[in-house]
């Protein structure tokens, strides 16, 4: 993985939430490293940001990643901390 790339997670327009290594961007389109899809999350999770600031709390259901993916359609880029990284990593199912 380059080491300019940064943990990231990603909505789009489709609703879909993925957490994945990349580059900010403005554009509607984003390439992921190492990406995953949540596909749900408890209500203790306080919403997507929480999924950027604490990463997937108990009972959230986070798919395993792929090598990359080209997401489009994309609505927000948000910098993940060190922490929710380390809890995608996880992928808790």
């Amino acid at each position: 993985m380059n080491g300019d790339l940064k943990p990231l997670v990603v909505t789009t327009s489709f609703r879909g939430v993925f957490f994945g290594y990349g580059t900010p961007t403005e554009s509607k389109t984003i390439r992921l490293e190492r990406a995953r899809m949540c596909i749900k999350w408890p209500p203790e999770q306080r919403g997507v940001i929480g999924l950027a600031a604490d990463g997937p709390k108990a009972g959230a259901k986070v798919g395993p990643a792929c090598p990359a993916i080209t997401i489009q359609e994309v609505t927000a880029v948000m910098e993940a901390t060190e922490e929710a990284a380390a809890r995608w990593e996880k992928a808790p199912w």
